[in-house]
Parts: structure tokens; sequence; C-alpha cells
């Protein structure tokens, strides 16, 4: 269905959500969203100031004390309307989110169906935040747990997945009963505006959610971590502005959730079927155009079909189509901005400098935009940088070893331990390697694994706390226990 996308970005709300309605940065200023793929600016926001942080954090607070009263069907219910309207606006989601982050319009059409199941999950799991009952080993006191809301929350959403990382935090916050400052992306607010004014229409009562857009992210974040009201931070991002996070929410023992840098290994044995492998590296690695946290990084190939299977990835590699995304015939948009763009640059001649080989790709696009084409590196020295530093990009390094311990050494030579991806016919090698890896995510033979019903965390540099799943409840929960004296106690 095609979309008028003047009538569209007419229709996102442009200003500062605070206690249910949309206004002017304090200063009244603004700033620019570019459309990556051409360089032009497609909207102008208001740009909220610490002030303006501060107003969105009281809405929150006002708030928190009912909002966590109210029923959990409630809550079940308002998520599930916001899951409907979600999906009914698919193409309306995925254009903004093509238009302001890249990427193919195919693959913003799968980011709205993933992202939006975690308001179909989190509206399930509203109903189903358990506590329990039992007597003490001693038998004197009976013991009751009580899961209740951990407070106010500050979420920080990252560019990549503009829509599915706001619903992978806000969902279990209204199903826990928590109310919200969120902070996007600057890069990318456009969806979260859109998706912002969605909750509202499905129901969510002013104040809960708050969303506060801004050019300074210090000046949003500061003002509210230093509040004591603030009972918890949720940040997906880089590991560097994780830490600065981390060091900042100690001040005040927040409660915190990180989802941060990954460096992923994408291990081949010698016994995998390649076709299969390559069809799961494809997307392992170029979904998103390669700018997620759980793309394959390293491509650990065994020595014995090192050559096959990158030849025959460089082959698939080289019918992508590059582009700009609104067209369908793309396959691979462009990069987010001209600092990626630079950086992938430096990343692939530092490589080839170091000895490796340009299978495919190698170089930027030419005329407007950030590209940068699909590339896969043969021959790849270990101390290359991208080796050991995350990519961000569409670019495909391949490393070759000889021996299940060798390649598990690989593996972990990183300070990160989010996604890896593992290909083998061995189910026994399968246990055996899950064992020895130090990450929070694997695929077996499956080169895409995130699900709304699975828990999503890394270990390591990669982060603290899990998103989705039954756990994703819980990160916005706070256990209290109560003692009864058993009735029974002394009779």
């Amino acid at each position: 269905m095609a979309i008028d996308v003047d009538a569209l970005l007419a229709r996102v709300p442009t200003g500062l959500l605070i206690g249910g309605t949309w206004r002017d940065a304090s200063d009244g200023g603004t700033y620019d969203v570019e459309n990556p793929a051409t360089g032009e600016t497609i909207a102008r926001l208001a740009s909220g100031t610490s002030d303006d942080a501060r107003a969105a954090l009281d809405a929150a607070c006002e708030v928190q004390g009912e909002w966590a009263a109210t029923p959990a069907r409630e809550r079940s219910n308002i998520l599930r309307r916001a899951f409907d309207l979600v999906q009914e606006r698919k193409e309306e989601f995925a254009t903004l989110m093509t238009l302001e982050m890249g990427k193919p319009l195919a693959e913003a059409r799968g980011e709205v169906v993933y992202g939006g199941e975690f308001l179909r999950w989190f509206s399930e799991e509203a109903v189903r935040d358990y506590g329990r009952y039992a007597p003490t080993p001693e038998g004197n006191l009976r013991m009751l747990t009580v899961r209740k809301p951990v407070g106010p929350c500050l979420l920080i959403t990252p560019w990549n997945f503009p829509l599915a990382m706001g619903t992978r935090k806000v969902a279990p916050a209204v199903a826990a009963g928590c109310t919200m400052v969120l902070k996007p992306a600057r890069l990318t607010p456009l969806t979260s505006q859109y998706f912002a004014q969605t909750m509202l229409d499905a129901g969510l009562p002013a104040g809960v959610l708050n969303v506060v857009s801004g050019a300074s992210a210090s000046a949003i974040s500061n003002p509210i971590m230093e509040d004591s009201r603030l009972r918890k931070v949720s940040f997906t991002g880089s590991t560097e502005v994780g830490k600065q996070l981390m060091a900042k929410a100690a001040e005040n023992v927040l409660r915190t959730s990180m989802e941060l840098g990954g460096n992923a290994p994408f291990i081949v044995f010698e016994d995998a079927d390649l076709d299969d492998a390559v069809a799961g590296a494809m997307g392992a690695k170029m979904r998103n155009t390669g700018e997620a946290c759980t793309a394959a990084n390293r491509f650990l190939v065994h020595e014995s079909v090192a050559e096959e299977f990158g030849r025959k990835f460089a082959a698939k590699i080289s019918e992508l189509t590059m582009g700009n995304g609104l067209d369908e015939k793309t396959t691979c948009g462009p990069l987010v901005e001209a600092k990626a763009l630079k950086s992938i640059s430096e990343l692939v001649d530092d490589a080839t400098e170091r000895g490796a080989k340009v299978l495919v790709g190698g170089k930027a696009g030419e005329g407007a935009g950030y590209f940068y084409e699909p590339t896969v590196l043969a021959d790849v020295p270990s101390d290359a940088r991208v080796i050991t530093e995350e990519i961000f990009g569409p670019v495909a390094p391949i490393v070759t070893f000889s021996t299940e311990e060798e390649a598990m050494k690989l593996a972990n030579a990183t300070e990160f331990g989010l996604a890896s991806y593992v290909y083998t016919q061995d189910t026994s090698r399968m246990f055996r390697v899950s064992d020895h890896l130090d990450f929070g995510l694997m695929g077996f033979n499956a080169g895409v694994i995130s699900n709304a019903a699975a828990p999503f965390g890394g270990v390591k540099q990669s982060g603290l706390g899990r998103e989705g799943g039954a756990e994703g409840l819980d990160e916005y929960t706070t256990i209290q226990y109560i003692g009864i004296k058993d009735p029974y106690a002394g009779h």
C-alpha cells in the first residue's frame, strides 16, 4: 500500500509528550531529523531541555500510585489494543522507520511485526505477575511474596530499531504498573513519537508514558537520574555510554537494565550445511544493513570449508541491491549517518592494509546518502580492527580455525558477550560449544533468533538484565516479602 509521505509526516507529533499533552520545548528549541538515504531534512522536532525532562518526571511521578493500583486486566487490555493499532498502522510505521533510519521497507515491515509482539506478549504477561506462598522450613512462619512495580522509569532507546526497542521497554513497564519517561534516539525519534501517540489512542492514561526527544541526551537524562524519585533506568546503546549511565545510576542506587555492545561470532564447523550456513549468515549479518548489536561481527570458519563458504557468501552478498529503502527493490539501505560511513570505511581500509582480501564490495557508494557496499573480507588477521571492534555495518570478515578448541578461544576473545551463532550438524557439539561460549544468546543453525517470548541480553560488557520473555517483566518489578506467624507454631 502506497503511503503519502508528506501526509504521514504531518500526522506525527513533533512536540514533547508531558502529562498527556504534546507541547513545545520550554525554550522553543528544535532540532532536525534527516533521511540518511538522501541527506535531506524530513522533520523538525521540539528539543527537550533539562526543565522539560524534570516536568516529564513530575508527570510520571504524579500518576505512579494510581497507575500501580490499576487492575492488571486493564493494563493488559491497553497493551492488546496498542498491538492491534500498531498492526493497523503497519505501513505507516514501516515508512517512518525507512525514512528516518534507512532500512528497506521489507525489513521495516518485519520490525513492525517483531516490535508489535512485545505489546501482545506483555499484554498476556501483565495478568501473570505472580508472587508465591509457602511455609518456612522451620515451620514458624508463612512466607508471602508480592511483586510490585519498581516505580518511575527512564527508558533510553537506540536508533537502529526505532519501534521494537521502544515496545520492548514500554510494554513490560506498562504491564508491571510503572510510569515512564521515554528518551528516543536523536537520529530516529519519529517512530517513537508516533508510537507514543498510538499508546494514547489505545487508552493509556495521561502521564503514564511521557516522551522527551532532544538534541542533547545528557540534558534530558542527567536531571532525571539525579532525582531521587526515579527508580529505574533501562538503556540500549553503546557500552561506553552504558558505563556512564551505570555510574550515574549508582548515586541513587537505581535498578538498571543495560543492553550494550556486541561482537558476535558466527562459527561454521567443517560438518555444517554450507548453503544453510550462508542463508543464516545473510540474516545474521545483513539484516538492518548490519546495524544491529546482534549482527554477526566475526565469521569463524573451519579451514577445510572456508574457501567454499567465502565464495558462496560473497555470491549471495553480491545479489543485494543497495539504494533508498522506500524503493521496494532495495535490499540494503544506507548507514544511519556520515560518522557511521566514515567508521566503516576506516575498518575496511585497516583490514586490507593488514592483508585481508576483498571478495566483494569494499568501498563507499557514490552520490547522495551514507551508503557502503555490502562487503566480504577473507584472510583477515585476528588483530585487525574489524575483528576486535563492533562493526555496525554491512561488512563480514572471515577468519579460519582448525580445531573446536581454537574456535572457542577465538569466539571468546572479546570483552563483549551478547549474541553468537553456531553451524554444525553435530548436536553433541552444539551442547559442548554452548557450555563454553561466554554469550547470553546463541543461535544453533539459525541466524535470526530474537523473539518477544525469549529473554534477550548479554554477559560481560554487553550488559545487565534481560528484555522480553517472562524475565522481561521481572526487570520492572520489585519483590516484597511478608513473614506471617504460622497459626500452628508452638502447637
